[in-house]
């Protein structure tokens, strides 16, 4: 015999189910990545320069300038590539040859 709550919990089973099936159609994908500028309040905050030879030496005395993003463990871009996006910088690009405050050597490869 069917009660009403064997009929209200189907109903509600029933109810939600094009919604979880649907979810995935209405879902939205994450706006590509931007190129970071100096401007940027991040990028100011840790001093991010888009070339690393233009890097304040007064205000940044342990930078080198063989120091790039390219070379930097945060840096998760293709190497060749003119930008790619940095950890320190979620969801922005920034450009090969540049470098911020937080630049850490990237580690050597491990040989077998």
């Amino acid at each position: 015999m069917n009660t009403r709550r064997d009929f209200l919990s189907k109903l509600a089973v029933s109810a939600t189910m094009p919604a979880i099936w649907c979810g995935n159609a209405f879902a939205q994908t994450p706006p590509p990545p931007v190129k970071l500028t100096e401007a940027d309040p991040m990028a100011v905050a840790l001093g991010y320069k888009e070339d690393t030879t233009k890097v304040d030496a007064v205000k940044y005395p342990l930078h080198k300038p063989e120091q790039k993003c390219n070379s930097c463990a945060l840096y998760t871009g293709k190497a060749g590539d003119a930008t790619g996006p940095c950890a320190a910088f979620a969801g922005k690009l920034v450009t090969e040859a540049g470098w911020c405050s937080v630049w850490a050597k990237k580690p050597d490869p491990v040989k077998p």
